[in-house]
Protein backbone atom coordinates (compact mmCIF):
# COMPACT_ATOMS: atom_id res chain seq x y z
CA UNK A 1 0.00 0.00 0.00
CA UNK A 2 1.31 3.39 -0.99
CA UNK A 3 0.45 6.49 0.97
CA UNK A 4 0.93 9.94 -0.51
CA UNK A 5 1.95 11.41 2.81
CA UNK A 6 2.90 14.70 1.30
CA UNK A 7 3.16 16.08 -2.20
CA UNK A 8 5.01 19.21 -3.20
CA UNK A 9 4.38 21.34 -6.28
CA UNK A 10 1.44 21.56 -8.60
CA UNK A 11 0.61 19.60 -11.72
CA UNK A 12 1.23 21.48 -14.91
CA UNK A 13 -1.96 22.33 -16.78
CA UNK A 14 -1.19 20.26 -19.88
CA UNK A 15 0.41 16.85 -19.96
CA UNK A 16 4.17 17.24 -19.28
CA UNK A 17 6.58 16.33 -22.02
CA UNK A 18 8.74 14.32 -19.61
CA UNK A 19 8.29 12.62 -16.23
CA UNK A 20 11.49 11.96 -14.27
CA UNK A 21 11.11 9.22 -11.63
CA UNK A 22 13.63 9.31 -8.77
CA UNK A 23 13.48 6.49 -6.17
CA UNK A 24 15.21 7.45 -2.90
CA UNK A 25 16.33 5.18 -0.05
CA UNK A 26 19.04 5.97 2.50
CA UNK A 27 20.73 8.49 0.18
CA UNK A 28 20.76 11.62 2.32
CA UNK A 29 24.52 12.12 1.80
CA UNK A 30 24.15 12.25 -2.02
CA UNK A 31 20.82 14.04 -2.29
CA UNK A 32 22.19 17.56 -2.74
CA UNK A 33 24.11 16.52 -5.88
CA UNK A 34 21.04 14.80 -7.31
CA UNK A 35 18.69 17.71 -6.66
CA UNK A 36 21.16 20.31 -7.94
CA UNK A 37 21.50 18.39 -11.21
CA UNK A 38 17.72 18.23 -11.62
CA UNK A 39 17.42 21.97 -11.09
CA UNK A 40 19.95 22.36 -13.92
CA UNK A 41 17.67 20.23 -16.13
CA UNK A 42 14.28 21.68 -15.20
CA UNK A 43 11.86 22.97 -17.82
CA UNK A 44 8.26 24.14 -17.55
CA UNK A 45 7.11 21.01 -19.38
CA UNK A 46 9.08 18.54 -17.20
CA UNK A 47 7.82 16.98 -13.96
CA UNK A 48 9.94 15.33 -11.25
CA UNK A 49 8.56 12.55 -9.05
CA UNK A 50 10.58 11.58 -5.99
CA UNK A 51 9.56 8.26 -4.38
CA UNK A 52 10.86 7.96 -0.82
CA UNK A 53 10.98 4.24 0.03
CA UNK A 54 10.91 4.57 3.85
CA UNK A 55 14.61 5.15 4.51
CA UNK A 56 15.87 3.46 7.65
CA UNK A 57 19.37 4.82 8.28
CA UNK A 58 19.15 8.56 7.76
CA UNK A 59 16.81 11.53 7.30
CA UNK A 60 16.41 11.12 3.53
CA UNK A 61 12.69 11.91 3.67
CA UNK A 62 13.02 15.10 5.69
CA UNK A 63 15.91 16.33 3.53
CA UNK A 64 13.97 15.46 0.39
CA UNK A 65 10.96 17.48 1.49
CA UNK A 66 13.20 20.49 1.96
CA UNK A 67 15.52 20.14 -1.04
CA UNK A 68 12.86 19.24 -3.59
CA UNK A 69 11.33 22.70 -3.14
CA UNK A 70 14.11 23.89 -5.43
CA UNK A 71 12.91 21.64 -8.27
CA UNK A 72 10.03 23.07 -10.34
CA UNK A 73 6.99 20.80 -10.88
CA UNK A 74 8.22 18.28 -8.30
CA UNK A 75 6.34 15.92 -6.02
CA UNK A 76 7.40 13.71 -3.13
CA UNK A 77 5.57 10.42 -2.62
CA UNK A 78 6.38 8.28 0.40
CA UNK A 79 5.79 4.55 0.83
CA UNK A 80 4.23 3.38 4.08
CA UNK A 81 6.82 0.58 4.26
CA UNK A 82 10.08 -0.14 2.45
CA UNK A 83 9.23 -2.05 -0.73
CA UNK A 84 12.38 -2.03 -2.83
CA UNK A 85 13.55 -0.35 -6.00
CA UNK A 86 11.20 -2.13 -8.42
CA UNK A 87 8.08 -1.12 -6.52
CA UNK A 88 9.40 2.41 -5.95
CA UNK A 89 9.83 2.83 -9.69
CA UNK A 90 6.33 1.46 -10.26
CA UNK A 91 4.93 3.99 -7.80
CA UNK A 92 6.58 6.74 -9.83
CA UNK A 93 5.31 5.27 -13.09
CA UNK A 94 1.75 5.16 -11.75
CA UNK A 95 1.99 8.85 -10.80
CA UNK A 96 3.69 9.99 -14.02
CA UNK A 97 1.74 12.08 -16.51
CA UNK A 98 4.42 12.76 -19.12
CA UNK A 99 4.47 11.80 -22.78
CA UNK A 100 7.91 10.31 -22.08
CA UNK A 101 9.36 8.77 -18.92
CA UNK A 102 12.88 8.40 -17.61
CA UNK A 103 14.51 7.28 -14.35
CA UNK A 104 17.30 8.47 -12.09
CA UNK A 105 18.48 6.68 -8.95
CA UNK A 106 18.56 8.98 -5.94
CA UNK A 107 22.33 8.73 -5.45
CA UNK A 108 23.25 9.55 -9.07
CA UNK A 109 23.18 12.83 -10.99
CA UNK A 110 22.82 14.37 -14.46
CA UNK A 111 24.82 16.79 -16.57
CA UNK A 112 23.17 20.19 -17.05
CA UNK A 113 20.74 20.16 -20.00
CA UNK A 114 20.91 16.38 -20.43
CA UNK A 115 17.17 15.73 -20.16
CA UNK A 116 16.43 18.16 -22.99
CA UNK A 117 18.86 16.24 -25.22
CA UNK A 118 17.11 12.98 -24.29
CA UNK A 119 13.74 14.35 -25.34
CA UNK A 120 15.22 15.74 -28.55
CA UNK A 121 16.67 12.32 -29.41
CA UNK A 122 13.44 10.33 -28.98
CA UNK A 123 11.39 12.93 -30.85
CA UNK A 124 13.90 13.10 -33.69
CA UNK A 125 13.93 9.33 -34.20
CA UNK A 126 10.22 8.80 -33.37
CA UNK A 127 10.90 5.46 -31.65
CA UNK A 128 9.50 3.61 -28.63
CA UNK A 129 12.63 4.20 -26.57
CA UNK A 130 16.16 5.54 -26.72
CA UNK A 131 19.14 4.09 -24.85
CA UNK A 132 22.30 6.02 -23.95
CA UNK A 133 25.84 5.57 -22.68
CA UNK A 134 26.66 6.58 -19.11
CA UNK A 135 29.55 7.75 -16.95
CA UNK A 136 30.56 5.41 -14.13
CA UNK A 137 31.90 7.19 -11.06
CA UNK A 138 34.07 5.29 -8.58
CA UNK A 139 35.50 7.67 -6.01
CA UNK A 140 37.23 10.35 -8.07
CA UNK A 141 37.55 8.16 -11.17
CA UNK A 142 35.16 8.61 -14.09
CA UNK A 143 34.82 6.23 -17.03
CA UNK A 144 32.44 6.29 -19.98
CA UNK A 145 30.52 3.02 -20.41
CA UNK A 146 29.13 2.64 -23.89
CA UNK A 147 25.88 0.86 -24.60
CA UNK A 148 26.86 -2.37 -26.44
CA UNK A 149 25.30 -1.42 -29.78
CA UNK A 150 27.51 0.10 -32.45
CA UNK A 151 24.70 1.44 -34.63
CA UNK A 152 23.98 4.94 -33.41
CA UNK A 153 21.36 7.63 -34.08
CA UNK A 154 19.18 5.50 -36.31
CA UNK A 155 15.92 3.60 -35.64
CA UNK A 156 16.52 -0.09 -34.92
CA UNK A 157 14.52 -3.27 -34.32
CA UNK A 158 14.89 -4.04 -30.58
CA UNK A 159 14.94 -7.80 -31.26
CA UNK A 160 17.94 -7.35 -33.47
CA UNK A 161 20.00 -6.24 -30.46
CA UNK A 162 19.43 -9.33 -28.25
CA UNK A 163 21.90 -11.68 -29.94
CA UNK A 164 24.62 -12.91 -30.43
CA UNK A 165 24.74 -15.17 -27.42
CA UNK A 166 28.47 -15.03 -26.78
CA UNK A 167 28.93 -11.25 -26.92
CA UNK A 168 27.66 -8.31 -24.88
CA UNK A 169 24.39 -7.01 -26.30
CA UNK A 170 21.70 -4.57 -25.22
CA UNK A 171 20.03 -7.07 -22.86
CA UNK A 172 23.36 -7.13 -20.99
CA UNK A 173 22.99 -3.37 -20.47
CA UNK A 174 19.81 -3.27 -18.38
CA UNK A 175 20.12 0.10 -16.63
CA UNK A 176 16.68 1.72 -16.68
CA UNK A 177 18.15 5.17 -16.07
CA UNK A 178 20.22 5.01 -19.27
CA UNK A 179 17.38 5.97 -21.57
CA UNK A 180 13.99 7.53 -22.23
CA UNK A 181 10.72 5.71 -22.92
CA UNK A 182 7.54 6.66 -24.78
CA UNK A 183 4.32 6.48 -22.81
CA UNK A 184 2.84 4.04 -25.31
CA UNK A 185 5.13 1.38 -23.81
CA UNK A 186 3.35 1.87 -20.49
CA UNK A 187 0.00 1.48 -22.22
CA UNK A 188 1.29 -1.86 -23.59
CA UNK A 189 2.43 -3.06 -20.17
CA UNK A 190 6.14 -2.87 -20.98
CA UNK A 191 7.42 -0.25 -18.53
CA UNK A 192 6.46 -1.61 -15.12
CA UNK A 193 8.86 -3.68 -13.05
CA UNK A 194 8.03 -6.82 -11.10
CA UNK A 195 6.89 -5.64 -7.68
CA UNK A 196 9.02 -6.79 -4.77
CA UNK A 197 12.25 -7.50 -6.66
CA UNK A 198 15.05 -5.91 -4.64
CA UNK A 199 17.88 -6.56 -7.10
CA UNK A 200 18.18 -7.47 -10.81
CA UNK A 201 14.74 -5.88 -11.26
CA UNK A 202 15.90 -4.49 -14.60
CA UNK A 203 16.76 -7.90 -16.13
CA UNK A 204 13.23 -9.11 -16.98
CA UNK A 205 12.34 -5.50 -17.76
CA UNK A 206 15.03 -5.07 -20.45
CA UNK A 207 14.28 -8.48 -21.98
CA UNK A 208 10.58 -7.61 -22.24
CA UNK A 209 11.40 -4.28 -23.89
CA UNK A 210 13.67 -5.79 -26.52
CA UNK A 211 11.32 -8.69 -27.27
CA UNK A 212 8.11 -6.69 -27.50
CA UNK A 213 8.76 -3.04 -28.41
CA UNK A 214 8.63 -2.01 -32.07
CA UNK A 215 11.56 0.39 -32.36
CA UNK A 216 14.43 2.00 -30.51
CA UNK A 217 17.63 3.96 -31.05
CA UNK A 218 20.96 4.42 -29.28
CA UNK A 219 22.25 7.94 -28.68
CA UNK A 220 25.85 8.80 -27.79
CA UNK A 221 24.91 10.91 -24.77
CA UNK A 222 27.08 10.89 -21.65
CA UNK A 223 24.92 12.81 -19.22
CA UNK A 224 24.10 10.20 -16.55
CA UNK A 225 26.65 9.88 -13.74
CA UNK A 226 26.31 6.51 -11.99
CA UNK A 227 27.99 6.01 -8.62
CA UNK A 228 29.67 2.65 -7.98
CA UNK A 229 31.03 1.22 -4.76
CA UNK A 230 29.01 3.28 -2.29
CA UNK A 231 28.33 1.47 0.97
CA UNK A 232 24.55 1.99 0.90
CA UNK A 233 24.20 0.38 -2.54
CA UNK A 234 22.55 -3.03 -2.54
CA UNK A 235 25.34 -4.34 -4.78
CA UNK A 236 27.71 -3.80 -1.83
CA UNK A 237 25.53 -5.54 0.76
CA UNK A 238 25.74 -9.32 1.17
CA UNK A 239 22.30 -10.01 2.60
CA UNK A 240 19.38 -12.08 1.40
CA UNK A 241 18.06 -9.31 -0.87
CA UNK A 242 20.89 -10.09 -3.30
CA UNK A 243 19.31 -13.47 -4.01
CA UNK A 244 16.39 -11.87 -5.83
CA UNK A 245 18.44 -12.24 -9.01
CA UNK A 246 17.22 -15.86 -9.04
CA UNK A 247 13.58 -14.76 -9.21
CA UNK A 248 14.44 -12.11 -11.80
CA UNK A 249 16.11 -14.53 -14.22
CA UNK A 250 13.44 -17.17 -13.62
CA UNK A 251 10.96 -14.54 -14.81
CA UNK A 252 13.04 -13.94 -17.96
CA UNK A 253 13.01 -17.66 -18.80
CA UNK A 254 9.33 -18.06 -17.94
CA UNK A 255 8.29 -15.20 -20.20
CA UNK A 256 10.53 -16.46 -23.00
CA UNK A 257 8.55 -19.69 -23.26
CA UNK A 258 5.69 -17.92 -25.02
CA UNK A 259 8.03 -16.18 -27.47
CA UNK A 260 7.94 -17.50 -31.06
CA UNK A 261 11.75 -17.44 -31.08
CA UNK A 262 12.16 -19.02 -27.65
CA UNK A 263 14.55 -21.74 -28.85
CA UNK A 264 16.80 -19.13 -30.45
CA UNK A 265 16.81 -16.70 -27.52
CA UNK A 266 16.82 -19.09 -24.55
CA UNK A 267 20.57 -19.92 -24.66
CA UNK A 268 21.35 -16.18 -24.44
CA UNK A 269 19.13 -15.79 -21.36
CA UNK A 270 20.66 -18.89 -19.77
CA UNK A 271 24.16 -17.59 -20.44
CA UNK A 272 23.26 -14.30 -18.72
CA UNK A 273 21.79 -16.23 -15.79
CA UNK A 274 24.86 -18.46 -15.49
CA UNK A 275 27.26 -15.51 -15.64
CA UNK A 276 25.47 -13.83 -12.72
CA UNK A 277 25.39 -17.08 -10.71
CA UNK A 278 29.12 -17.54 -11.31
CA UNK A 279 29.80 -13.94 -10.26
CA UNK A 280 27.96 -14.32 -6.97
CA UNK A 281 29.57 -17.70 -6.26
CA UNK A 282 33.02 -16.20 -6.81
CA UNK A 283 32.25 -13.50 -4.23
CA UNK A 284 30.22 -15.57 -1.77
CA UNK A 285 32.64 -14.73 1.06
CA UNK A 286 30.97 -11.31 1.31
CA UNK A 287 27.61 -12.92 2.10
CA UNK A 288 26.39 -13.76 5.56
CA UNK A 289 26.94 -17.47 6.22
CA UNK A 290 23.28 -18.44 5.99
CA UNK A 291 22.82 -16.37 2.82
CA UNK A 292 25.87 -18.01 1.21
CA UNK A 293 24.38 -21.44 1.90
CA UNK A 294 21.07 -20.34 0.44
CA UNK A 295 22.86 -18.94 -2.61
CA UNK A 296 24.43 -22.35 -3.31
CA UNK A 297 21.12 -24.14 -2.81
CA UNK A 298 19.11 -21.84 -5.07
CA UNK A 299 21.84 -21.72 -7.72
CA UNK A 300 22.06 -25.50 -7.89
CA UNK A 301 18.29 -25.80 -8.20
CA UNK A 302 18.19 -23.14 -10.92
CA UNK A 303 20.95 -24.82 -12.93
CA UNK A 304 19.20 -28.20 -12.72
CA UNK A 305 16.02 -26.63 -14.12
CA UNK A 306 17.81 -25.46 -17.27
CA UNK A 307 17.49 -27.67 -20.37
CA UNK A 308 20.68 -29.70 -20.79
CA UNK A 309 21.26 -28.76 -24.42
CA UNK A 310 20.68 -25.04 -23.85
CA UNK A 311 22.96 -25.08 -20.82
CA UNK A 312 25.70 -26.82 -22.81
CA UNK A 313 25.48 -24.14 -25.52
CA UNK A 314 25.46 -21.33 -22.97
CA UNK A 315 28.53 -22.60 -21.11
CA UNK A 316 30.56 -23.43 -24.20
CA UNK A 317 32.15 -19.99 -24.49
CA UNK A 318 32.83 -19.48 -20.79
CA UNK A 319 36.26 -19.79 -19.24
CA UNK A 320 37.20 -23.12 -17.64
CA UNK A 321 37.04 -21.86 -14.07
CA UNK A 322 33.48 -20.60 -14.31
CA UNK A 323 32.35 -23.62 -16.33
CA UNK A 324 33.71 -26.06 -13.73
CA UNK A 325 32.18 -24.08 -10.86
CA UNK A 326 28.74 -24.15 -12.50
CA UNK A 327 28.99 -27.87 -13.28
CA UNK A 328 29.90 -28.58 -9.66
CA UNK A 329 26.97 -26.51 -8.48
CA UNK A 330 24.58 -28.34 -10.82
CA UNK A 331 25.80 -31.91 -10.41
CA UNK A 332 27.99 -32.03 -7.30
CA UNK A 333 31.27 -33.93 -7.49
CA UNK A 334 29.97 -35.97 -10.42
CA UNK A 335 29.80 -32.73 -12.42
CA UNK A 336 33.28 -31.68 -11.31
CA UNK A 337 34.78 -34.97 -12.48
CA UNK A 338 32.95 -34.71 -15.81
Amino acid sequence: MVSRIRELGEHVTDRPTLSVIVPCFNIRYYLADTVTSLVANARDDFEFIFVEDRSTKDDTYEALLEMSRRVPNSRVIRHETNQGLATARNTGIDAAEGRYLTFLDGDDWLAAGYLGKLVEAIERHDVDFVRTDHVQVTGTERRIHRAPEGRRDTPLDPRGSILPMDDATMVDYPYAWAGIYHRRLLDRGLLRFRDGLRTAEDRPWIWALHRNADSYAVASLHGVFYRRGITTSLTQIGDVRQLDFIRAFDQVLEELESDPEADLLRPKAIRNYCAVIAHHLSERQRFERGVAARLKELSGTALRRMPEQDLRIALAGMDEQRRRALHRMRNGMKGALA
